[in-house]
């Protein structure tokens, strides 16, 4: 019975408490709406012409990898003022002085800001504009002007705060970073990390005025906007201009349409340079989209490293195996792959086939044992990711098109295409991740473009950690054959990208060069324009970077060929970057006391 009784009591003096609670609520909203009351009734403004607006938040910074400021928000002020604020005593006494401040700190005439303010007291006029995209240190500047250091209730200073989003780049990497206006559809990282830069909007009381204007009422917030998280990204300020400028020399020495350039950190996944630049209309070169990401093409023979794993895991085919190349034409049908050494290769081994690019080579491969088996071929490349996305953060990347035998669309020549790299669709970063696999010892990881989210002060409230796709894209075994195979590219004289073949700094890596804009409508055959691309990593012996450039639509007179047009910009990128690591060299003692 006790207890029961010390229940009750207890459920009453919670409904007591609750009361309590409730009625001090009650009190203290009558005592705001009393004295909001009192405030408005000093400066003869009605209930009925103010409500609460929400105010836009301080939106958070972006930078580099080392700490370098690339986007920011820019605070911007309005000065405005209510001529009806003031009492004539004061007005009267300080509007001279206040109009010589206004004129040493801005640009009109002592006389021209008394003769508005005089107007705006004739006219009534309670939000007469004075001065706009002011800095802080102007803002405090006019705070301490005569009159309008009296405030909002005695002085009758308005102030509006704007913000402005900079970027400390340029237009230098702008498709990626992403741009933030009001009312304008955000992009790139700005756009994929929206949800933490763009911090809380607060509250303010305001007053609606003449032409739907809204002036605030306070000085102060009635809810603090709560400014936004701070973005930490991967990239690497020299390495992205390095990018940015190799990439733009070459797509005006070849008058390509357009191109993108990546550059990544082979064991992190880290982006630390990404390019993308069209031509427009007056031949100039602009970030007009995100190719990296969001643009797909047929590869051509950057998609041989695909096909030869493939050859090489599933037993069909050694290196050291001999392949027919013939005189460079081999027949499926009534269609002919051609080599574009007219003479053909004759028989060399499946090797140097694949170092030379013979497209013959590879699809007498192919379809010598797929042929009655395609869909081993296809699943194998689907085992290994190439049919998926990559879901990078920033939005815009398609899904690949890697036909499948079991597709209507399948037909006799789709095999022996798959080979050497058509009627495959893949985007620039989906090519280079499945490169960095290789040079990362088969283990695929996803693209990176931030390390941290922080808040002020630097504390991070999120790290991004490194996320493996694959463990292993294949063996071991045909890791170290392919990866050969590459650095011959490179190295021999036979190799496609025997060009770009330096003492400073190893390269390894597979040239391509594919057809596009090649059929009509009509299926008649039209001036076909060329995609140039280079794909690698370095230095050969010990991958720290691997990068991908990809040229569209060159100058056919100038040059269109993977190894002439992409790869010398591959070349020149890891060049500098080697530069940026000090060299060491070791000196024998005796060496140092023949100095001395």
């Amino acid at each position: 019975m006790a207890k029961g009784k010390s229940k009750i009591v207890n459920r009453m003096n919670f409904i007591f408490f609750f009361f309590l609670l409730f009625s001090a609520f009650l009190i203290s909203k009558i005592f705001y709406i009393q004295n909001l009351e009192s405030e408005l009734e000093a400066t003869s403004i009605s209930l009925e012409t103010i409500k609460n607006i929400e105010v836009e938040s301080t939106r958070g910074n972006i930078y580099s990898s080392n700490g370098d400021l690339i986007a920011s928000t820019v605070s911007r002020f309005e000065i405005r003022w209510d001529s009806q604020v003031p009492s004539e005593k004061i007005f009267e006494s300080n509007k001279v002085e206040l109009a010589q401040n206004l004129s040493e700190l801005l640009s009109d005439s002592t006389e021209y800001y008394i003769g508005i303010m005089n107007n705006a007291r004739k006219n009534k006029n309670r939000y007469l504009f004075i001065a706009k995209d002011l800095d802080i240190n102007q803002l405090n500047a006019i705070k301490t002007f005569p009159m309008f250091n009296l405030g909002i209730y005695k002085g009758g200073l308005i102030i509006k705060e704007n913000h402005l989003r900079k970027s400390h780049l340029g237009k230098i990497a702008e498709r990626t970073i992403g741009s933030f206006k009001k009312g304008i559809k955000e992009v790139g990282l700005e756009q994929a990390y929206s949800q933490y830069l763009g911090g809380k909007n607060g509250i303010r009381l305001m007053q609606k005025i003449a032409k739907g204007e809204w002036k605030p009422l306070r000085t102060g917030y009635e809810v603090e906007p709560k400014q936004g998280y701070d973005l930490h990204t991967t990239i690497d300020l020299k390495i992205q201009d390095f990018t940015h400028n190799e990439l733009l020399s070459q797509l005006e020495k070849f008058e390509a349409d357009h191109g993108t350039a990546i550059i990544m950190e082979t064991k992190t996944g880290n982006v630390l340079g990404i390019s993308n630049l069209g031509r427009n209309s007056e031949g100039n070169y602009y970030e007009r989209l995100n190719y990296a990401i969001g643009e797909k093409y047929e590869p051509g023979s950057t998609f041989k490293l695909m096909t030869l794993i493939t050859a090489l895991e599933d037993g069909f085919v050694k290196h050291t195996d001999s392949i027919d190349t013939k005189n460079g034409i081999l027949k499926i049908g009534s269609h002919e792959v051609v080599d574009s050494n007219k003479k053909g290769y004759g028989k060399i081994t499946v090797a140097k086939a694949f170092e030379v690019s013979s497209n013959t080579g590879m699809v007498k491969m192919v379809y010598d044992n797929y042929k009655s088996k395609p869909e081993r071929f296809v699943n194998r490349l689907y085992n290994m990711k190439l049919n998926e996305k990559i879901n990078t953060p920033i939005g815009g990347e398609p899904s690949p098109i890697m036909p499948h035998p079991s597709d209507e669309e399948w037909n006799s020549i789709s095999l022996p295409w798959m080979a050497f790299g058509y009627g495959v669709y893949l985007t620039p970063i989906q090519i280079l991740t499945f490169y960095n696999a290789v040079a990362n010892n088969g283990e695929m990881l996803k693209p990176k473009f931030v390390n941290k989210i922080s808040s002020i002060g630097n504390k991070p409230i999120h790290e991004i950690e490194r996320e493996v796709i694959m463990p292993s894209i294949c063996s071991q075994k045909t890791l170290d054959v392919v990866k050969e195979m590459l650095q011959n590219i490179v190295e021999k004289p036979w190799g496609t990208a025997n060009r770009i073949n330096n003492d400073y700094v190893k390269i390894a890596g597979k040239t391509g060069t594919s057809q596009t804009k090649y059929w009509s409508n009509g299926d008649e055959p039209i001036d076909k324009q060329y995609i140039a691309s280079f794909v690698g990593y370095f230095p050969s012996d010990n991958p720290k970077y691997t990068g991908i450039v990809v040229i569209h639509e060159p100058n056919k007179s100038k040059g269109y060929y993977g190894g002439t047009v992409a790869a010398p910009v591959f070349k020149r990128i890891a060049q500098k970057i080697q530069g940026l690591s000090p060299t060491i060299v070791e000196i024998d003692k005796k060496d140092i006391d023949n100095l001395f």
